[in-house]
C-alpha cells in the first residue's frame, strides 16, 4: 500500500507541478478541470448511480466548468458570486453534520446529486480564478489545506483524548479528535504569519493569500485562517458522512493509495470558495 502511494502521489506530482508553474493558467486549470469530472463520476456512484448516471453527472460537471470557463468568469472577481457560496457551504456543511450519517439518506436523490456536482463546479471555478491571479496566491490556500491536515493529524496522535473528554464527531469519523482540530489551526496561524514576513521581506511581486487579507489588519488573518482552518474540516466530515452513508471506505479506486479524487479535495470543495469570498470582501 505504502509503495502504491508513493507511485501515485509522485505520478500526480510530475503531471500537476509542471502545470502549475507554468507561465500561463490554462494547462493547470484543464488538469484541473479533468479532476474535477473525475470527482463528478465518484459523486454519481456514492449516490448509488449506475455508470451511464454517473458519466453524464462528470459531463454535466464538464459543461458548467467549460460553461463558466467560456463566459469569462475565471478572470472577474464576482463577490457577491463568493459570497452566497461561501454562506451556501456555512450553513449547508453544518446542517449536514448536524443531521449526521443517518440524515444524508433522508435527502431527496436529485438535491443530492445537484449540490454535490454545484460543490465541484465552484471548486474548480475557485481553483482557476486563484491560478489566474498568482501561482503564490494559489498555492498558499493549497498548503493552508495540507498544513491543517498534517498539524491536525500529528497533534491528534500526540494529544488525542488527553485534554478533553469526547471525539470531535465519532458517528461519522471516529479518529478525529478536538486537539488534532486545534493542532491543525495552530499550524495554519504560523504558516500564515510566516508568508506574510517572507512575502515582504524577499519582495514577492506576487500577493499571496494571506497578504491580501493583511490589508485588513493582522487581526482579520487570524481570524480568516482559524475559518479555513475550521471549514477545511467540515469538508473532510461531509465527504466521511457520505461514505459511511454508501458504505464505503473510499471513493473510488481512481488513484491506488489513495483512495479516489474526492478523498483527496474533500477540505478543499469548502475552503477555495471561501477564500475566494475572503479576498473579495469589499467589492460587491
Amino acid at each position: 500500500m505504502l509503495k502504491q502511494r508513493i507511485i501515485t502521489a509522485l505520478i500526480l506530482l510530475a503531471i500537476l507541478l509542471p502545470a502549475l508553474f507554468y507561465p500561463a493558467p490554462e494547462p493547470f486549470v484543464l488538469i484541473v478541470l479533468v479532476l474535477i469530472a473525475a470527482g463528478a463520476w465518484e459523486w454519481g456512484r456514492l449516490n448509488r448511480c449506475g455508470q451511464p448516471s454517473s458519466l453524464l453527472l462528470a459531463l454535466v460537471c464538464l459543461g458548467l466548468c467549460g460553461g463558466s470557463w467560456a463566459l469569462g468568469w475565471v478572470n472577474h472577481p464576482l463577490p457577491m458570486f463568493w459570497s452566497v457560496a461561501g454562506l451556501a457551504w456555512v450553513l449547508g456543511g453544518g446542517w449536514l453534520l448536524h443531521r449526521g450519517v443517518a440524515g444524508w439518506s433522508s435527502i431527496p436523490a436529485g438535491v443530492r446529486l445537484t449540490g454535490g456536482i454545484l460543490a465541484l463546479w465552484l471548486a474548480w471555478l475557485a481553483v482557476a480564478q486563484a491560478r489566474v491571479i498568482g501561482i503564490n496566491f494559489l498555492l498558499s490556500i493549497l498548503v493552508l489545506v495540507w498544513v491543517a491536515d498534517i498539524f491536525a493529524y500529528f497533534a491528534g496522535r500526540a494529544f488525542g483524548g488527553r485534554f478533553s473528554r469526547g471525539k470531535l464527531a465519532p458517528s461519522i469519523s471516529p479518529g478525529k479528535s478536538w486537539e488534532g482540530v486545534c493542532g491543525g489551526m495552530a499550524g495554519v496561524v504560523i504558516l500564515a504569519f510566516a508568508w506574510v514576513w517572507a512575502d515582504r521581506s524577499l519582495n514577492v511581486g506576487e500577493a499571496s493569500f494571506y497578504t491580501r487579507l493583511s490589508g485588513h489588519g493582522g487581526w482579520f488573518v487570524l481570524i480568516a485562517v482559524l475559518f479555513m482552518a475550521a471549514m477545511s474540516v467540515v469538508g473532510d466530515l461531509v465527504e466521511s458522512l457520505i461514505k459511511r452513508s454508501a458504505g464505503v471506505k473510499d471513493s473510488s479506486g481512481l488513484l491506488p493509495g489513495h483512495g479516489g479524487v474526492l478523498d483527496r479535495v474533500d477540505a478543499l470543495l469548502p475552503t477555495m470558495p471561501l477564500a475566494m469570498m475572503l479576498v473579495t470582501l469589499g467589492r460587491a
